[in-house]
């Protein structure tokens, strides 16, 4: 692939350890077991785009140097999630012996939380039979949907998403290599949008840079289909005023406008409510309401009878404050 053409999340996706942000504390410990040529399994838990995939080819890499793809075999457990998998393709790999002078080969399963529970049991006992030839690396978004016999063989970490400081560094370096300007303002919207995933971050600052050369804060929001954050608040205001009918039509538009998902204005809702001058008691009833909504649009009720309802709550709200 041209790296010119390349998806930026790729072509900036660290190939050092010293190149990966956050995970501080995880990253010293498994560049030790690299360095002592020696890794027990290990799990990967945390949100997406923080590291865990990258992490797990970067100790490829340092640990097989030039033959690391003959000795790493990596598995999206969410595509090949039944049993045949880890009795075919995972078992074959795992009893062959490391190619040149690796002391043993690397699986990697992604996703492995997708795994069914039979498929989790194939995948205990080839732990178990291998390890002289073969290590694990399960990645997972929860490692509580991992069985417990999978969990005690694996030296478990757990990733967090990355913090404010990481993601302006991210966008900074990204800046100064693709010579982009980006507003500061623009920079906030790009942390608030991204929740510490540098992946997503990535993917909207690629799709900014292919529209502008100078990236603001309109067209960050306008590309991530999400509200500025000081609209949905004004619906919520209107709201809270009585002026429930101006908050409906307010919030159908940012609807329409920025295309966006029921879902993805109540996560927007739910940040604000805090951020509104009522009391405690009442931001503690809303959230509880935004918690209720959010289990009847997953349930498959009607997004926008439910917004409504949700309006309804903040009129009501305003009446009591």
């Amino acid at each position: 692939m041209n790296i010119e053409n390349a998806l930026w999340t790729e072509k900036y996706r660290p190939s050092d350890f010293s190149d990966i942000k956050g995970q501080k504390e995880i990253v010293k410990r498994v560049k030790a077991f690299v360095e002592q040529q020696n890794l027990p399994h290990l799990m990967f838990a945390g949100p997406a785009g923080v590291g865990k995939s990258t992490l797990a080819i970067v100790t490829a890499k340092k640990l097989f140097g030039q033959q690391w793809r003959q000795n790493f075999l990596e598995l999206n457990a969410s595509d090949t999630r039944g049993i045949d998998t880890i009795r075919q393709n995972v078992k074959d790999f795992a009893r062959t012996r490391a190619i040149g002078d690796a002391p043993f080969k690397i699986i990697f399963l992604d996703e492995a939380d997708a795994l069914t529970r039979e498929a989790q049991q194939a995948l205990r006992r080839t732990m178990e039979n291998y390890t002289q030839t073969c290590r694990f690396i399960l990645s997972c978004n929860y490692s509580s949907k991992i069985i417990e016999p999978i969990q005690s063989r694996c030296v478990v970490f757990r990733f967090k998403q990355l913090d404010k400081k990481e993601i302006l560094e991210i966008i900074d370096g990204i800046a100064k290599s693709e010579k982009i300007k980006i507003d500061e303002k623009a920079k906030e919207a790009l942390y608030e949008i991204s929740e510490g995933d540098c992946r997503k971050l990535e993917n909207i600052l690629q799709s900014s840079a292919a529209i502008a050369d100078h990236i603001t804060e309109d067209l960050v929001h306008s590309l991530a289909s999400v509200a500025k954050p000081k609209e949905i608040r004004e619906v919520l205001e209107l709201a809270l005023k009585n002026k429930f009918i101006e908050a409906r039509n307010k919030l159908l538009d940012l609807m329409l406008s920025y295309g966006l998902a029921g879902i993805d204005v109540l996560k927007q809702i739910q940040k604000e409510i805090l951020e509104l001058n009522i009391d405690n008691k009442s931001k503690m009833i809303l959230i509880e309401k935004c918690g209720e909504i959010e289990f009847r649009m997953t349930e498959g009720s009607d997004e926008f009878v439910q917004l409504e309802a949700l309006l309804s709550q903040f009129a009501l709200a305003g009446m009591n404050n």
